[in-house]
């Protein structure tokens, strides 16, 4: 691939022109058009990942030659925190880092001391190979909790879905060293793709059953444009549930807080908690709290937005914190995105934004 066939992952339509609008008053939640809360911000901090995941950055378009971003057009970690400060005082209660990898972002842990002196949780997600090295430094610099994606226990499934040479006991390794850390309940997410790791459920319950970590199982979604999704390889949370419990008994428990996105189960014997996520066949678009910050600072109002809106052009073009902190709520005012409650045949493969840019 020559930088001439790059297809192109941020803004594949015309990027939205900035609304611009007062920031909610002190102690008032900002809600966009259908009265949702501005409460989470998802910050990717690198473009980079060393898996090339089937369902994120497969290895037909994320080749040995494609062309990631240039250092220089990447987001400072000054710059990130500046930003996150606006949107904390704007109702920003979570921020989550996340990439492509970003424990490949050289010197994260001077970002998350930075961002660890907000008022809020901060956690990341990873896919957890190179974790053991560097979990007890985020510890130590703030972090609160990881999110480690896990596909897969068998070996050759493992490498399947991940389609690099990483073993399945690196992985294991990093969601124990996070766990010894303090980076605890490490939350373990599986992607499941019917047909290609879905005999790998069971095997994943009754690892983690008992371990104090909570498992969680993903529908297998239509983010981004090059992962060749299609509706008869998702396999429905219903099911995943249904096969679990015919081994392990499980009940339904209440979320944690409104807007959570997993739906929470624990084992009846007192086994511990798992979870599933189901944005293809249970929408949850009405509860979305979430921004995404991309990681050359545009931030998309969907997971599957077509465009996005490039705050890094305001802050770079001397934008004072007033003028970013109108913008921001200007978009969260005008945000009005459904995509996965109006999800069809149709609309699935229209160009989206990549995962690897904006994170899970």
């Amino acid at each position: 691939m020559n930088a001439n066939d790059r297809i192109i992952p941020i803004a594949v339509a015309p990027a939205p022109s900035f609304p611009s609008a007062a920031p909610a008053a002190p102690g008032e939640p900002l809600r966009d058009t259908r009265g949702r809360a501005l409460r989470d911000l998802r910050i990717s901090v690198t473009d980079r990942c060393n898996f090339r995941c089937v369902y994120c950055m497969p290895k037909t378009v994320f080749g040995r030659d494609y062309p990631f971003l240039p250092r220089e057009q990447l987001l400072s970690f000054e710059e990130i925190t500046r930003l996150a400060r606006l949107f904390v005082v704007q109702g920003v209660e979570k921020i989550r880092i996340t990439g492509g990898e970003p424990l490949l972002r050289h010197g994260l842990e001077r970002l998350i001391e930075q961002l660890a002196e907000l008022p809020v949780e901060l956690t990341l997600t990873t896919n957890g190979s190179l974790l053991a090295a560097q979990a007890h430094a985020l510890k130590a610099a703030g972090l609160n909790r990881v999110t480690v994606s896990l596909d897969a226990l068998d070996p050759l499934v493992f490498q399947r879905m991940s389609d690099v040479n990483y073993a399945v006991e690196d992985v294991l390794a990093g969601i124990d060293a996070a766990a010894a850390a303090g980076l605890a309940p490490v939350k373990v997410n599986c992607v499941v793709k019917r047909g290609t790791n879905d005999d790998q459920i069971l095997p994943l319950a009754r690892h983690f059953r008992g371990s104090g970590q909570i498992l969680r199982f993903i529908e297998y979604m239509d983010v981004g444009s090059s992962n060749g999704w299609k509706m008869d390889e998702v396999l429905s949370s219903t099911e995943v549930i249904a096969r679990i419990d015919r081994e392990f008994p499980l009940e339904a428990i209440d979320p944690n807080y409104p807007g959570e996105v997993a739906e929470r189960w624990r084992y009846r014997d007192g086994g511990g908690e798992i979870g599933v996520i189901s944005s293809v066949t249970q929408a949850f678009c009405s509860t979305c709290t979430r921004l995404r910050l991309s990681t050359e600072g545009k931030l998309y109002t969907c997971l599957f937005a077509q465009g996005g809106h490039d705050l890094r052009d305001l802050l770079r073009g001397g934008s004072n914190d007033e003028q970013l902190s109108r913008a921001i709520a200007g978009i969260w005012r005008a945000r009005a995105d459904r995509y996965s409650e109006i999800r069809t045949a149709a609309t699935a493969p229209r160009r989206k934004i990549e995962m690897s840019y904006i994170g899970g």
